[in-house]
């Protein structure tokens, strides 16, 4: 099967041709073609969803997941990590095993649980409950990766015991990120001397950057060895920040959402994150009360046509929603290859979703 397109992102490069698919894997691409039109991407890989579709993950059941990986088909994400934040331990072991690593064969491939918390900083908290935060505990932690397919894993390193935990996640197999931090620049090197990879949302609920203490947004831009997450939705990052952040560390920024249950639904409203209250209102997501961010009803596609809209070349933009948070987690997804698994999705020139296919099967069709 030709997906007749114009050209395919393979090794960050727009490959002029046709892509074949056959048996849900890719056979070739720059097929000569005189009448293809659109350009096939890897698809879409969101290493932060806390909802989608009118579906909060914290409380979802398996017909919660199959509605919600419906929604998330439609913007082009074809492989994800549903995002647990901060909640009573009986809670977050309830929700941690209705996640089915894989998926159910319908909807976007499901690659493993993103938990953010509860071991976060007092003073960076941000929408998260304090009732639930948590000191590390070895023990806390054990439980909770006993309970699903923990793959990614989000805490504040420089509280006392913290590094223990890294040194367990690591020897896990489990992808740490520094985030709801406070710490300062030399606990920030440390945490990713001893193996932290990545930083969720990048300067938020984190330590601001000062020119004499840099904090973690600061060392993890200096450092080629730390991935950057950021939410480009206009409203965490202002643009020139984005850019800085693009200078210092293009080729190791990824995308990432931060969705909420309010994501891929129309119009404002009133939602749950978690055991948390928030508001919709033209387009921002807000806590009951405080107006505090809480997440954001940002897709992947939006993320890459802002990205792009800053100046960065369209190859880096969805490289940046793709190859690198793939990279992350060291997951086999978010590339065209030639024997690897055809999850792709189709865009227009407009760089609107127009197809998208997982394993081969078209799932979204314009």
């Amino acid at each position: 099967m030709k997906l007749g397109v114009r050209a395919a992102l393979v090794d960050g490069r727009l490959v002029p041709g046709d892509l074949e698919i056959e048996d849900g894997i890719v056979t070739a691409y720059g097929i000569l073609s005189s009448n293809g039109h659109g350009i096939a991407s890897p698809g879409f890989v969101d290493l932060q969803v806390n909802g989608f579709g009118g579906v909060d993950f914290l409380d979802a059941d398996a017909e919660g997941y199959a509605r919600a990986g419906e929604s998330l088909l439609q913007t082009g994400v074809t492989a994800y990590l549903p995002t647990l934040i901060t909640a009573p331990e009986e809670r977050l072991v309830a929700a941690l095993g209705e996640i089915v690593e894989g998926g159910d064969g319908f909807g976007p491939r499901i690659l493993g649980a993103h938990v953010e918390g509860p071991f976060l900083s007092p003073r960076r908290l941000g929408t998260h409950p304090p009732s639930a935060r948590r000191d590390p505990d070895v023990d806390l932690l054990e439980r909770i990766l006993a309970a699903g397919p923990v793959r990614l894993y989000t805490l504040a390193p420089e509280l006392p015991g913290a590094l223990e935990l890294v040194d367990l996640l690591v020897a896990r197999g489990v992808v740490v990120s520094a985030g709801h931090s406070d710490a300062n620049a030399d606990e920030a090197n440390a945490a990713f001397d001893r193996g932290v990879g990545t930083v969720t949302h990048l300067f938020n609920a984190m330590r601001p950057f000062n020119h004499r203490d840099p904090g973690v947004a600061g060392v993890a831009l200096a450092r080629p060895d730390v991935t950057v997450q950021i939410i480009l939705d206009g409203v965490h990052l202002a643009p020139d920040t984005v850019r800085l952040v693009w200078l210092a560390a293009g080729g190791r920024l990824a995308l990432v959402t931060d969705a909420v249950a309010a994501a891929g639904i129309s119009g404002d409203g009133s939602y749950r994150l978690g055991d948390v209250s928030v508001e919709v209102r033209n387009g921002v997501v807000r806590r009951d009360g405080d107006g505090v961010l809480a997440g954001s009803v940002l897709t992947m596609i939006e993320a890459v046509r802002n990205l792009h809209a800053l100046g960065v070349p369209l190859e880096a933009a969805l490289g940046a929603a793709t190859a690198v948070p793939a990279r992350v987690i060291g997951a086999d997804v978010g590339r065209i290859e030639v024997g690897g698994p055809a999850d792709v999705v189709v865009l227009s020139d407009e760089l609107e979703v127009e197809r998208v296919l997982v394993g081969g099967e078209a799932r979204v069709a314009a």
